[in-house]
């Protein structure tokens, strides 16, 4: 394991990008960060710029507007960046799957390295899911 990932499984910069979600998936994610959870206590944060951020969490369906934006937002995050896809939208496009906007799943856009089912999921989930991928990339050599 390199510097730059053994620093990623301690201290995890997130930067979340809402591609055109019915906003139930964004309060959840708020969720996290309320003293009843205090999902900071694993180091986690938000933070306002993509170029510092060490994992992007998209919610929503990719409408044909927000893909060209959402693949330069990935281009500028230093790598390696993980992507997270959370809620149903963001990764089947659900309820959106047959709208004239809606293009192709997220995953077809981007590499995505964790899916968080739910619509909207719980944040016990997301932070299960964050826990397996912290360990997922502590087992990487």
């Amino acid at each position: 394991m390199d510097l730059r990932t053994k620093a990623l499984t301690k201290s995890i910069w997130v930067f979340h990008v809402s591609a055109g979600s019915c906003n139930n998936c964004d309060i959840e994610i708020l969720d996290c960060f309320t003293p009843r959870f205090d999902i900071e206590r694993f180091g986690i944060q938000l933070i306002g710029s993509v170029r510092h951020a060490d994992a992007i969490l998209i919610t929503g369906a990719m409408n044909r507007k927000s893909v060209k934006r959402m693949k330069k937002i990935y281009e500028q995050a230093p790598k390696p960046c993980v992507v997270v896809a959370v809620g149903q939208c963001a990764l089947s496009r659900h309820m959106f799957r047959f709208s004239y906007n809606v293009d192709e799943p997220l995953d077809k856009i981007l590499p995505v390295d964790l899916y968080i089912p739910g619509c909207p999921p719980k944040p016990e989930a997301m932070i299960s899911g964050i826990v397996k991928l912290v360990n997922k990339m502590r087992k990487r050599k």
